[in-house]
């Protein structure tokens, strides 16, 4: 028997093996953030001055002294212990995309070798793992060791297992950010800087704007025992081959159906799992393709969300192989179904409790500032944003079903879309039934706005939906630091030049709400092409888009290069998020990314082809050779008439296994030459245009091949045994 059918058997076993399983437990009130050293808990082990001088550190970004580092030290460790703790780690994310750590024991020795418990305030801020394996693209030679993580006190420490996690930053011996943390959480400050400067022209009591994030995470479940019978899949993430099943998601029964048991049983434990560490969940269910799921939290501030969204990333795995599953957070690990993504919605609030992106009686002409800033961020590095999601995995998702496209558009609906025209014009408010649902705006020289009173379009890649924006292109698998870097920088270098053009009107005489109109209708001009209430997947659109200018760039290289431009440069420089040097080195770090996932998917898919797929084929093709040798020994007269069919059959054999070897052999040539070049980013081109097309056209010809073999002789778990969940 072969593996295939080997995982097949298993999978029956799985599907019973956990009859027993018990949902009764705890409220989720009662346990969550049971493992997280929260400000609640602070307060019981640390003193009141310690407590208030941190709270006072996360507002403002004050630095900790070692005394107060000391006693928040001693209070985590005694806190940690109590739970059950051994170790503890700085947990960072550096940029190979998961989460990295080092575990060290608080077992310690004194003058005398007697054991204790010992954790201090250096320990706690600092430490220094060897950086030299970690991806720095080109920031330190490979033989230099030296990095250091910092502690990140706006992020709660958590307990996973018998380990004191330590959220933290990632640095170079030289100082440079090898993470996503150290970026994000400047961005967010630099944001905060610049929107509360435009927030105190209406309302001098804002003292600080902050970010707020609710991701929703998609991924696909697959049995264990398929999985393991998977080479692609455990090698590389995704299905390098596989024919459609005859039924997916045609019938679109999957989407918010009945969660199956053992899926139910699972999603289970990863809730409960995730409120212990503080990880809001609210909403889970089914998506469109089968096999296919979604969890999603409530909103927190971005810097806590992104690493609650990594957090849930990582242990994920491990509740799922509690359950016989694996978890598939590729883009795309099947071909012709939906992809998963992990849209991103995203808003900004004032510590006084405003909604900056919320209509509302009060805050119309505030709400519009934001808005139209946003959408000329939006215009304006439309290649930015696109550069921050497509990464190799998500380069396949974008654009195919529900995806959205690489085209960068907006959409606001057809309301605030008429609202925004007046502006533009200059023209007074209709007073017609439509705008029956509208708030009435103070000043008479803007158009009255309305409340959401538009559908929502799944299609866009940048949609407003009410009060906030969902930025839907992103990557299941993207680390949300990666977007939410980009656009909040770039908000917050637009937001800076808004208040100087604002205030350079002001100065030569207008008054603030007409310089402030005046500088929002030049800014809806100038972005009204980014603007699209349509189909984004329709080809009109893809036209239409290029008249008005819009990028779509759709090769993973060439939407790199944005991280280059002059233009990026000067943004994340005028911030001061990342330097020139860093920019570069990310760029190198994602381009040589993009090169070692193409090359392994190129190895991978031709190892299986000739040492799995062609011997298949001609095995099965010989016992076709043996019958039409028995049929005309026993039919000598009637043999051309009875084995036509099975001739034609051994010559498609034989024509798809030549072209499979053919390609391969011109893949493998194309690689070494392309392993030749130093350059990277001419590596990563000629990999993209000379090596990854030989992807699909092996892949086609291996599945015309499944459809012939005997479905006894394919080793290779297939579509229609994998999507479906037992």
């Amino acid at each position: 028997m072969n593996l295939r059918f080997l995982a097949l058997d298993k999978l029956l076993e799985h599907s019973h093996d956990l009859d027993d399983y018990d949902f009764s437990s705890p409220k989720p009130s009662e346990i969550f953030g049971i493992n997280v050293f929260d400000l609640k808990k602070m307060k019981k082990y640390v003193s009141k001055s310690a407590y208030e001088q941190l709270l006072n550190s996360i507002e403002t970004g004050k630095k900790i002294d070692r005394q107060v580092a000391d006693q928040i030290a001693a209070g985590m460790k005694t806190w940690a212990l109590e739970r059950g703790a051994t170790h503890y780690t700085h947990w960072f994310q550096p940029l190979t995309g998961s989460t990295a750590e080092k575990h060290d024991s608080f077992l310690d020795f004194d003058k005398n070798k007697q054991p204790f418990e010992n954790f201090d305030g250096k320990e706690l801020v600092q430490q220094e793992p060897d950086a030299s394996s970690f991806p720095s693209g080109g920031i330190r030679n490979t033989f230099e060791a030296r990095g250091y993580t910092a502690w990140d006190a706006s992020s709660p420490a958590f307990i996973i297992h018998d380990t004191l996690c330590i959220p933290t930053i990632f640095v170079s011996y030289t100082g440079e950010a090898l993470d996503y943390k150290t970026p994000l959480l400047k961005a967010l400050q630099a944001l905060s800087n610049a929107a509360t400067a435009v927030v105190n022209y209406f309302d001098k009591n804002v003292k600080r704007v902050f970010a707020t994030l609710g991701w929703e995470q998609e991924f696909f479940l697959i049995d264990e025992a398929l999985y393991n019978a998977r080479p692609d899949l455990v090698l590389t993430g995704r299905t390098l081959m596989g024919h459609s099943a005859a039924r997916d998601q045609q019938l679109n029964d999957h989407y918010f159906g009945a969660i199956p048991e053992r899926v139910k049983r699972f999603l289970h434990d990863l809730a409960l799992e995730a409120y212990k560490l503080g990880i809001p969940l609210k909403t889970r269910h089914n998506e469109v393709a089968p096999g296919q799921f979604e969890v999603a939290p409530v909103f927190e501030e971005v810097n806590l969300a992104v690493d609650h969204n990594q957090l849930l990333m990582a242990i994920m795995p491990d509740i799922a192989k509690r359950h016989r599953f694996r978890v598939l957070l590729h883009e795309k690990p099947f071909k012709g179904i939906n992809g998963s993504g992990k849209h991103n919605n995203w808003s900004l609030m004032t510590d006084t409790g405003i909604n900056l992106l919320k209509p509302s009686k009060e805050h119309n002409l505030l709400f519009l500032t934001f808005l139209i800033n946003v959408i000329k961020t939006v215009y304006d590095n439309q290649d930015l944003l696109r550069a921050s999601i497509l990464t190799p995995e998500n380069s396949h998702r974008l654009g195919a079903h529900e995806a959205p496209p690489a085209i960068i558009s907006v959409f606001v609906g057809k309301y605030l879309t008429q609202i925004l025209d007046k502006l533009e014009q200059n023209t007074p408010a209709d007073n017609d039934t439509e705008y029956q649902r509208s708030l009435k705006i103070d000043i008479g020289k803007i158009p009255e706005i309305l409340l959401d009173n538009t559908d929502r379009n799944r299609t866009s890649p940048f949609a407003f939906t009410g009060n906030r924006f969902e930025f839907r292109a992103v990557g299941s698998s993207t680390n949300c630091a990666s977007p939410m870097i980009a656009l909040n920088t770039a908000l917050a270098a637009q937001l800076m030049d808004f208040k100087k053009d604002v205030d350079n009107l002001i100065n030569s005489g207008k008054d603030k709400e007409s310089a402030i109109i005046e500088t929002l209708r030049k800014y809806i001009k100038h972005a009204k092409p980014i603007l699209f209430e349509g189909n984004n997947y329709s080809q009109q659109w893809v036209e239409e888009a290029k008249r008005r200018g819009l990028t779509n760039i759709t090769q993973v290289p060439q939407a790199l290069q944005a991280y280059l431009y002059e233009k990026t440069i000067q943004l994340f420089e005028k911030t001061g998020v990342l330097t020139k040097r860093e920019l570069i080195a990310r760029y190198n770090i994602l381009i040589e990314n993009y090169i070692l996932k193409t090359q392994i998917e190129s190895r991978v898919l031709g190892d299986l082809a000739i040492n799995h797929i062609i011997p298949i084929a001609v095995k099965y093709q010989n016992l076709l050779l043996d019958n039409l040798l028995k049929m005309k020994q026993l039919f000598p007269e009637q043999y051309q008439q009875l084995t036509g069919n099975r001739i034609e059959i051994i010559k498609e054999i034989s024509e798809r296994i030549n072209q499979i070897k053919a390609l391969v052999n011109q893949m493998n040539e194309q690689r070494q030459k392309a392993n030749q070049i130093d350059d990277l980013t001419q590596k990563a081109f000629t990999y993209a245009q000379d090596i990854a097309p030989f992807l699909d056209k092996i892949r086609h010809h291996i599945d015309k091949l499944e459809l012939i073999v005997d479905n006894s002789m394919w080793t290779l778990p297939k579509y229609r045994e994998m999507l479906f969940l037992r």
